[in-house]
């Protein structure tokens, strides 16, 4: 009898042990998408008191019950995961959870739910691509979206141009959406100018960053 009182007080000790290690393991922090072009990464940083993680994604889209796992981000030690395969629709909004394995007591944290993410809204556009070439009309500008999905997810890119002068002086012009291109004429002759561009989404009400400076010299 005595035996098996010992053996019982052991296993519960066990169990004490192993529900104590699960309740201690915290869920991930800072759970968040960031979003640039339409590539919508999920982002999060470690629990502050464990070491030697392994994690899980799942999401799913707004309204809906059902949690789908991201196949690609079971098990992962890294703290990301792409999620721009799932959550492309952007007439949809989304959220993403993940949870934290501990690799050396197998205990689990609870999910951490991200904030509701749309990639219409919440993408961030980056600055155009910008390119220079004199011909005999004047400079050529031509600027354009980095990634083709925001060309093709948005027919209607405006870009601005801005002309700056080496006294300081800027103009800005209003590129062509269709042509993506821009002839800057009646320049000065032997004289730099250094251009940047920014892109506009005007049923967004969304624009870029601009562009880093390019410069170019007149004959």
């Amino acid at each position: 009898m005595t035996r098996l009182l010992l053996g019982a007080v052991l296993l519960l000790g066990n169990l004490t042990i192993s529900t104590t290690a699960q309740e201690l393991l915290n869920p991930p922090e800072q759970v968040r998408f960031d979003s640039v072009d339409y590539k919508n990464i999920l982002l999060w940083t470690p629990p502050t008191n464990s070491s030697s993680l392994q994690y899980n994604v799942q999401w799913k889209i707004y309204g809906e019950h059902e949690w789908l796992n991201a196949d690609s981000c079971q098990g992962i030690q890294k703290l990301q995961c792409d999620l721009s395969s799932v959550t492309s629709d952007t007439r949809e909004w989304y959220y993403a959870r993940v949870s934290a394995t501990s690799v050396s007591t197998s205990s689990k944290s609870a999910w951490a739910l991200s904030p509701r993410f749309s990639p219409r809204w919440n993408t961030k556009i980056s600055p155009p691509a910008l390119r220079l070439n004199l011909n005999k009309q004047g400079v050529v500008v031509q600027a354009k979206p980095p990634r083709v999905l925001v060309r093709k997810m948005h027919r209607s890119l405006h870009h601005k141009i801005y002309v700056i002068q080496s006294g300081g002086e800027e103009k800005v012009f209003d590129m062509d959406c269709c042509s993506n291109k821009l002839t800057l004429t009646e320049l000065k002759h032997n004289t730099k100018y250094c251009v940047q561009a920014q892109t506009f989404i005007p049923l967004q009400a969304k624009s870029s960053a601009r562009s880093s400076v390019k410069c170019i010299t007149t004959p």
